[in-house]
């Protein structure tokens, strides 16, 4: 299968879940229940290969969403979902499911997110205030990915949609010695 297929799949089943989730009015819950989901995938990388494993009949891998759902309070709307992806065997593309509802869901309430990468840990109020310049300078709300990136030495890498702003003090440094060079 073509990743542009499975990208057209998880793009129809995250489609079809916000639905289900709007005509509930749980957006909101879902969305929520999705952030969960992903960080659960993000820290048990084997959690998608248990599901995918053809030797585990559907009754179980359904019991297991069950016990899942309930121990982390996932609502109905979304474990009805996760059973749908179990019945058709899409497991294999549960987590693009999941990243193609988040960016479905930013797109609808009008949410930009932005990557920003620095070399250490941004305090509170420097996280305040870079998401209030980026929401004025976006014209919307921001959701923030941070990066530590320890080669920046310092400064800020942000990049949202196809945009990149590099402060940073080795971006500087590239700039500065590519004008050294002559521009070459």
């Amino acid at each position: 299968m073509k990743k542009d297929s499975k990208t057209k799949i998880a793009s129809i089943y995250s489609l079809a879940l916000y639905e289900a989730a709007e005509a509930k009015k749980a957006v909101a819950r879902v969305h929520a229940d999705i952030l969960t989901l992903l960080g659960l995938v993000a820290e048990d990388k084997d959690f998608v290969k248990y599901f995918t494993n053809p030797l585990w009949g559907l009754d179980s891998k359904k019991s297991a969403l069950k016990e899942i759902a309930a121990r982390l309070k996932i609502s109905d709307e979304t474990l009805g979902c996760l059973n749908v992806i179990a019945d058709n065997g899409r497991f294999p593309e549960f987590k693009l499911i999941l990243e193609a509802f988040v960016r479905l869901y930013y797109e609808k309430h009008n949410i930009e997110e932005v990557e920003v990468q620095s070399a250490k840990k941004l305090s509170a109020a420097q996280d305040k205030k870079l998401v209030s310049v980026l929401e004025k300078k976006l014209g919307k709300k921001v959701v923030v990915n941070y990066i530590l990136n320890p080669d920046l030495l310092g400064g800020l890498r942000v990049n949202y949609g196809s945009n990149m702003i590099d402060d940073s003090v080795s971006g500087k440094l590239n700039r500065l010695e590519i004008m050294m060079k002559g521009g070459q």
